[in-house]
């Protein structure tokens, strides 16, 4: 395998047919099939396996698509690079890459699932915690004219047993806080909080890489499809009932459905907003035209891996200040994981419009 020195690298999207998806993930980029219904990008992926419902049931290693690792995994950057690549960050529990990244294209609700909190992550070894976050970048109403939404949390006074006996009744969605959401919000959703994607939304979404999943309300009454299984004993014992945190919003982000050349001329100038930070990840959202800014500043402490979604933009590239690599071209859906070595010698050379999410590891 190539020794070379480490770069920037390209993933081909792992696309998985859901029957709650849709077909706008055609304007992130992806080649979606003629027909079907297309729900998850699977952006950057490193599962040695996943479950029947979630992924499928099969392993899910991301593919190279540029440079001397071209058609390896992730898996083979991992051992080829080392510390190269992680830095101080450590791999998943299953030995594999520590996010997992996605586009998530909501035409119908989501399954109200949680999570499993961390005692029971704890007393139960095939099971692992899964903090995400959501950040929005379409919300539109749903097919009945409704305002998009999310399901977030319990309303304030929900016991266990409420939880119990709505799932048992087929009225968990009546339990929920319900938010109305638009773009440019990220949600963030630790382990342990039951929740749902609603129709009309679409986000990328970042997590902690785990598919482990306990489903509580399947709205199979409202689509006329046939419910999947429900995972009752295990999602009440998980449940958190506390307030769940609240959104964070990326002020410059651009709003949904709109051309960035009708809506930002061309400009020099860049904003960068914090919108969640995790112990497993944080996340950035990069506002930029014109302008070519660093992925990371140089007297930040740390030493971790970057990974890039390019959301928007009229040309972008990730170049070095040190010509350790070349420039690697960014076209709008792509998404980039830029090893820890020269992570802060990358800059973001940014045309008209760019919206971009960086994510740091840790």
């Amino acid at each position: 395998m190539s020794n070379a020195h480490p770069y920037p690298i390209l993933f081909e999207p792992i696309l998985k047919h859901k029957v709650w998806g849709g077909r706008r993930l055609a304007k992130y980029g992806k080649h979606l099939p003629i027909e079907g219904l297309v729900g998850e990008s699977w952006e950057l992926a490193d599962l040695s396996s996943t479950s029947a419902s979630g992924g499928g049931g099969d392993a899910a290693h991301s593919v190279i698509l540029n440079g001397s690792l071209e058609h390896k995994t992730i898996q083979d950057a991992i051992e080829c690079w080392g510390d190269l690549l992680m830095g101080d960050s450590s791999l998943s529990a299953q030995g594999g890459f520590p996010l997992l990244v996605k586009y998530l294209d909501a035409n119908e609700n989501l399954s109200v699932q949680v999570h499993p909190s961390i005692e029971y992550a704890q007393a139960h070894n095939d099971a692992f915690l899964k903090t995400e976050s959501w950040f929005v970048l379409e919300a539109k109403p749903d097919k009945d004219g409704n305002p998009p939404v999310i399901y977030k949390g319990f309303q304030d006074g929900v016991t266990k047993d409420d939880l119990a006996q709505a799932i048992e009744n087929g009225a968990v969605p009546d339990l929920m806080r319900k938010e109305v959401v638009v773009p440019g919000q990220c949600h963030t959703l630790p382990s342990g909080t039951v929740h749902a994607l609603g129709a009309g939304v679409l986000v990328a979404e970042i997590q902690t890489p785990s598919d482990t999943t306990f489903r509580v309300y399947d709205w199979a009454k409202e689509y006329g499809r046939e419910g999947r299984e429900l995972h009752i004993d295990q999602a009440v014992v998980c449940a958190d009932f506390g307030h769940p945190p609240s959104s964070t919003h990326a002020n410059a982000f651009l709003s949904d459905g709109m051309s960035v050349m009708a809506t930002m001329p061309p400009k020099i100038g860049s904003t960068r907003d914090r919108v969640a930070q995790t112990e497993f990840y944080s996340i950035d959202v990069l506002s930029a035209s014109c302008a070519a800014m660093p992925l990371v500043e140089k007297e930040q402490e740390g030493n971790a891996p970057l990974v890039i979604m390019l959301i928007k933009s009229m040309g972008a590239s990730i170049v070095s200040d040190t010509e350790v690599f070349k420039e690697v071209a960014l076209q709008e859906g792509q998404t980039a994981l830029i090893p820890a070595a020269i992570a802060k010698d990358c800059i973001l050379r940014a045309g008209p419009g760019t919206e971009a999410i960086v994510i740091q590891v840790g």
